[in-house]
Order: structure tokens, then C-alpha cells, then sequence
């Protein structure tokens, strides 16, 4: 199966993983395997598991992800969030408290930022915090794409953008239009 679209910010690119197909529903996080493999994906963006990535980090992801699409799916209808969801959310992402490293290289100061606490907690808590930038900033600009069926998110960077992706969903759309008219 293939990885849906990344790209987006990391928390649609999480909520992205649940998508649809021509055969239905579909959920690219089904096993521990294809978590590591999203993983790979968001390599520069997320901290990648050693070999003992478990089940437990997987249920900790998917858990992550639904309460992470119901806040936005909530927020980009103007409701209000349910407030379970929101200590949920806060919770998480205090799983593994932020902290910054200084170092000198090259002549200059360096500061790095990291997450302290056990592969999960700091996966989970980069998740949640990832979500919470989004929701507390661009939010209001995540679109859902117009492609048929299509459940993708994404933010645009150009305010005409109407799909996930020009190549696959716009891509049928216009195929489609065009039989439309073409049709005897």
C-alpha cells in the first residue's frame, strides 16, 4: 500500500494517513511496520524509532492522531473543540518536556532543541505539539481537497490550490471534466 501525500504540516500529514480509495477507507498506519515506514517519511520532522518500535507505539500514534482530527475537524467548522480532547492534547504534549542544548560551532552559538523521556513520550509529544502550532496558528487556512472522495488536508500555499495533489486528484477531476464534455 502507499503512503498517502506528506508534506503538509506534520499534524495533517498524521490525519492524512487515514484517507479513502476507489475501494473505500483506508488507514496507512494499520501495523508497526507501516508506522515505520510514515516515520521514514517524516524523517527531518519527527524522531525516528530504533529497532524496538512496539505496538503500544503504535496505539499511542493512532490514539494521537483521532483526538488530533477531531480538534481540527472541530476548529475548521468554527465549533468548539470537545474539552476532553483538548487535555488530551495538552497531555501529550507534556509527555516529554522540551529543552534546548547550546554548543559552539563555527565561530558561533548553536542552539538545539529536544525533547527529554523515552522514544513514545517524545514521538507522541512531538506529534502533539506539531498540532498544536498548527491549530494555534494556520488552521483557519487547512482546507479539505475537492478531489472526488478524496479526505486529504492541507494547508495552501497559493489561495487557488483546490486538491491534495494536482497530479493524482486534480488530475482526475480535469480527466473527468473532460469526458463530460466530450461525451457523444
Amino acid at each position: 500500500m502507499d503512503l498517502p501525500l506528506t508534506g503538509e504540516p506534520v499534524a495533517l500529514d498524521l490525519i492524512n494517513t487515514l484517507g479513502n480509495s476507489p475501494d473505500g477507507p483506508v488507514d496507512h498506519l494499520t501495523s508497526v511496520d507501516a508506522l515505520r515506514a510514515w516515520l521514514r517519511t517524516q524523517a527531518p520532522r519527527l524522531p525516528q524509532p530504533g529497532a524496538d518500535l512496539t505496538d503500544a507505539d503504535l496505539v499511542a500514534v493512532l490514539d494521537l492522531r483521532e483526538i488530533v482530527g477531531t480538534v481540527v475537524d472541530h476548529m475548521r467548522r468554527g465549533a468548539e473543540p470537545p474539552a476532553p480532547a483538548l487535555r488530551a492534547l495538552s497531555g501529550a504534549d507534556r509527555l516529554a518536556p522540551p529543552y534546548r542544548t547550546l554548543s559552539w560551532e563555527d565561530d558561533r552559538l548553536v542552539v538545539s532543541a529536544g525533547r527529554a523521556g523515552d522514544y513514545r513520550s517524545t514521538l507522541v509529544a512531538t506529534l502533539a505539539d506539531a498540532a498544536i502550532d498548527l491549530l494555534s496558528g494556520p488552521i483557519a487556512s487547512v482546507r479539505g481537497c475537492e478531489g472526488p472522495g478524496c479526505r486529504m488536508l492541507f494547508l495552501p500555499a497559493h489561495p487557488r490550490r483546490r486538491w491534495c495533489s494536482p497530479e493524482l486528484c486534480g488530475n482526475r477531476v480535469r480527466v473527468a471534466r473532460y469526458y463530460r464534455r466530450h461525451r457523444s
